[in-house]
């Protein structure tokens, strides 16, 4: 197993990294940015009936672009260049943090009626931030395929759990440090949302001048005749399909991400009303919690030898991450819950490192961005989705740590779900330490056609 410190040795994956990890920690500061505006915004005093459908629509706004996203960015990544089109999404997500930004600066007041609680209103800029923020979420929804599919053409498949791990780490630093300074912003006023919003752009921008840092693939020869879209899409899905066991993982990876976001887009409201925290630095000392957890599991999951007992070890650390997610349910205490956030950051960064690694050096990679984009449309696009649910939920039951507690229970409950599967719960591979060394291509001929090789 490869040490930390060597792969950063590797010029390749260095740079591999940087571009990586900046262009990850942006999605997770505008996170806290977004939902601390909403849930403090001036306009609506604190009143939970018009805060918690604001939140929900919040998430709403992003579903149908990040779902659409979801299903063409694996074929887009086995079709295109990766790397060009790792650009071409993080610029697309530039613009939509610009817009974000500009608006909270101009920050427009006028009230819109919108349908909901009686009297119930979006403010002007509340509107606009809405569209900025689905390209932001469409846009790093497409990232993801290209860059994970990526990642296996540099290393051997012993390296991938400690490679993931370290990629995520990275990502969870910068997203703490970002996080620490949009809640100073944030602190100073609402007026200030505007310099918070600056911060996740700058990663952004330095995700992007890194990315243009990183050559395009050499080209190589047509090794079959030409496919459409379509059919390209189809294979992916008809590969996943068949293999029982990550179909599995897909599916109840869809349902703990539904349930987790129902509760966590509540968590600046369930910090203010169940926590009486009134400051926006304890807020941001909650998220960077969770977000150390993270980076705590991605490293230590990278120097366990997991390979062979996957699907096990999947259901495991989705049974720890239901239960620290019912800790904060039943909570009335700041002191319980800070920790207990770390606890909840560490089982999603064990998982992630796993669940990667396990796809990664399992599936094919010619088809490696599709079965990724899979888990995109199956998990990730139904955020939003978990978003809206959260929202309604506490506006229906009145409180915000209900979701919490249905959300704790409901993993836990999966968690065992998995582990009644045959074919996920025998998930595993053999972890190669070593492969054959990557030879120069051959000059371009005038029939190539762009390939999938890093340099």
């Amino acid at each position: 197993m490869t040490s930390y410190g060597s792969l950063l040795a590797n010029p390749r994956v260095r740079r591999f990294a940087i571009a990586g990890s900046f262009s990850y920690a942006a999605p997770a500061a505008l996170v806290l940015i977004l939902v601390w505006t909403i849930a403090t915004a001036p306009e609506y005093a604190g009143q939970l009936n018009f805060v918690a459908p604001t939140l929900a629509f919040e998430g709403l706004a992003a579903t149908i672009p990040t779902l659409v996203a979801a299903v063409v960015s694996g074929t887009l990544a086995d079709r295109m260049e990766r790397r060009r089109l790792m650009r071409l999404t993080n610029a697309l997500a530039v613009s939509g943090m610009f817009g974000i930004v500009l608006d909270l600066f101009f920050r427009p007041e006028m009230r819109v009626a919108f349908p909901g609680p009686s009297g119930y209103f979006l403010p002007l800029w509340m509107i606009l931030m809405f569209p900025a923020w689905a390209a932001v979420s469409a846009a790093t929804t497409m990232f993801r395929p290209a860059y994970n599919a990526a990642l296996p053409k540099l290393l051997p498949s012993s390296d991938l759990a400690s490679a993931n791990g370290l990629i995520f780490a990275l990502s969870i630093g910068l997203s703490v440090g970002a996080s620490l300074a949009a809640t100073g912003s944030l602190a100073l006023g609402t007026s200030r949302s505007f310099v918070a919003a600056s911060i996740p752009l700058a990663l952004l921008l330095i995700a992007q001048v890194a990315l243009g840092g990183i050559g395009e693939d050499r080209p190589h020869p047509p090794t079959g005749p030409r496919s459409t879209f379509v059919q390209d899409a189809r294979r992916g899905y008809g590969y996943l399909w068949r293999r029982k066991a990550l179909l599995q993982l897909t599916l109840t990876a869809l349902a703990i991400n539904s349930l987790t976001t129902a509760a966590f887009v509540e968590l600046g409201l369930y910090a203010t009303s169940t926590l009486g925290v009134s400051n926006a630095i304890l807020y941001g000392g909650m998220v960077t919690g969770s977000s150390i957890g993270v980076a705590i599991g991605s490293l230590a999951m990278g120097r366990i030898r997991f390979e062979r007992v996957a699907g096990r070890t999947l259901a495991l650390v989705t049974a720890g991450e239901g239960v620290s997610v019912l800790i904060l349910g039943l909570s009335h205490s700041i002191w319980i819950s800070l920790p207990d956030m770390v606890l909840f950051g560490i089982f999603p960064g064990m998982y992630m490192t796993v669940f990667l690694a396990t796809l990664q050096a399992t599936v094919p990679n010619e088809l490696l961005g599709r079965v990724l984009a899979a888990d995109e449309v199956g998990s990730y696009a139904m955020v939003p989705v978990g978003q809206y649910l959260g929202g309604i939920l506490t506006l229906v039951l009145g409180s915000a740590q209900t979701p919490f507690i249905l959300a704790g229970v409901g993993t836990i409950l999966i968690g065992g779900l998995m582990i009644a599967f045959p074919q996920l719960r025998s998930l595993g591979f053999d972890p190669a330490p070593h492969r054959t060394p990557v030879v120069p291509d051959p000059p371009p001929t005038p029939s190539a056609v762009p390939g999938e090789t890093l340099p």
